[in-house]
């Protein structure tokens, strides 16, 4: 044998597909329905302030609006309040590289370096090394409430939760039957509809994927800057979801650029050095989002053509302190911005080729593109028979996305082959969907009563 070094030791000495088989002694899969909220829980409204600390104040009642909108869109903005409550479920402690958030709006289209479009998760401000079971019951419990608010009956959706459960189970016993390089670029995007049977959805993806076509920065940067004196362009005001920033502001933005080339790879660095920064702007986003700090910086190439990226404040992931409750070993994070964008990456087939990370006057930020031909899919705007076709598709890219940082071998060894696991997470679905409307009503119920303040409409 030639003297090449050793590659590390396997992690499994025995079949990882029996080493997951035999959790189910210790973790039945029909555990999984359980959901047993103890008294100390927090209310709603305190999960609300608290998840606000360290937000711009003023943009607080914006969030909580956006929050009190409908029950889907309390739980987009709750992965905290959702995490509390994992954290005192079953656990099979297989852990992975979770997207934290891993709700139904959270997968989406995106452009890639060729012009083509993906289909993936697309959200990862909470990504963590946490149990795979979270990720895939946020979606399930998603599912519940978007079908909901379409209007469909409850059985069609405990069927969506089911489904995604299903085709996340059948997913990874897939992937792990397939050589390992395989199974790392399974499921092409062309083949997504197939796989999961979501003959359905063919229509709303290929409008989606119409419109995420024409969504750049080109056509950002023309509705929202105008020509300046010098040949150049700035940002005009549209309060409050776009607003210009003081002078200081931009610089220090614009200045944090320089650490963000630091953290691209080497051959990205002629791409940028042919733009020039000429604006920054404060860009309000999303729903759990909304009271971070968030800024758009406006670059021109040569011809004057536009290239926008998001610089987007990355706070500590709200699952942190509830996978120490679980007792989970959590990584020490060395910069916010660099657990996104790293935990993107170890998720996502392919990735934005610009993501890095930076800091501005001591805060964490992760950057991107900006409309970077982005689309998605409004769970709770589909009709009643799309909805279950959406929840077998993302509950295969969930399955992918968890196969990167986990032998799937032993996930699909747990899971098996019948649907005990997919029955007992949609009852638990289920039941967390009540839990979540009783929530928010609860905010609601504050909203009105002057305990919290909400802004509407925007």
């Amino acid at each position: 044998m030639r003297g090449f070094a050793r590659w590390p030791a396997h992690p499994h000495k025995d079949s990882p597909k029996k080493q997951g088989k035999a959790l189910r002694e210790s973790v039945p899969r029909s555990a999984h329905a359980a959901l047993d909220l103890d008294i100390s829980r927090p209310g709603a409204v305190d999960a609300v302030e608290e998840s606000s600390r360290g937000r711009i104040p003023e943009l607080t009642p914006l969030r909580v609006g956006r929050m009190a909108a409908t029950p889907f869109a309390f739980l987009r903005g709750s992965a905290g309040l959702m995490a509390y409550d994992l954290a005192r479920t079953p656990m099979t402690r297989i852990g992975a590289q979770i997207c934290g958030d891993a709700h139904a709006a959270n997968f989406g289209l995106y452009g890639d370096a060729r012009g083509g479009l993906v289909i993936d998760l697309n959200d990862f401000d909470e990504t963590v090394h946490g149990p795979w079971e979270w990720d895939l019951k946020r979606l399930a419990a998603s599912l519940v409430l978007a079908g909901r608010e379409t209007g469909a009956d409850e059985d069609t959706c405990r069927a969506a939760a089911h489904g995604a459960v299903g085709a996340y189970r059948r997913t990874m016993r897939l992937l792990a039957k397939l050589p390992v390089l395989d199974a790392w670029n399974a499921i092409a995007d062309e083949e997504l509809v197939s796989h999961t049977d979501a003959h359905d959805l063919v229509g709303t993806l290929e409008r989606v994927s119409e419109k995420a076509r024409a969504n750049t920065s080109g056509r950002f940067a023309a509705k929202s800057t105008e020509p300046t004196e010098d040949g150049g362009r700035r940002f005009v005001d549209a309060p409050p979801v776009l607003r210009r920033v003081p002078d200081a502001e931009a610089a220090a933005v614009a200045t944090s650029l320089e650490h963000y080339l630091t953290t691209l790879s080497e051959d990205r660095l002629p791409l940028l050095a042919r733009h020039a920064v000429h604006d920054v702007a404060f860009r309000v986003v999303g729903t759990g989002s909304v009271g971070t700090r968030s800024y758009v910086v406006l670059l021109l190439d040569h011809r004057g053509e536009p290239l926008v990226l998001q610089v987007k404040e990355a706070r500590p992931s709200a699952l942190v302190p509830h996978l120490v409750t679980a007792g989970f070993e959590v990584p020490e994070v060395d910069h916010e911005g660099r657990r996104v964008v790293l935990g993107q990456k170890r998720m996502q087939v392919v990735s934005d080729n610009l993501l890095g990370w930076t800091t501005v006057e001591g805060r964490p930020f992760q950057v991107r593109q900006f409309r970077n031909r982005k689309g998605s899919v409004d769970p709770a705007a589909l009709s009643a028979d799309q909805i279950d076709d959406y929840g077998r598709m993302t509950g295969a890219l969930l399955a992918r996305a968890h196969s990167h940082s986990v032998d799937p071998r032993l996930v699909s060894g747990y899971c098996g082959k019948n649907d005990e696991l997919d029955e007992a997470i949609a009852t638990f679905a289920v039941t967390y969907a009540d839990r979540t409307e009783a929530d928010h009503g609860e905010l609601v119920t504050g909203i009105r009563s002057g305990r919290v303040a909400a802004e509407t409409g925007v």
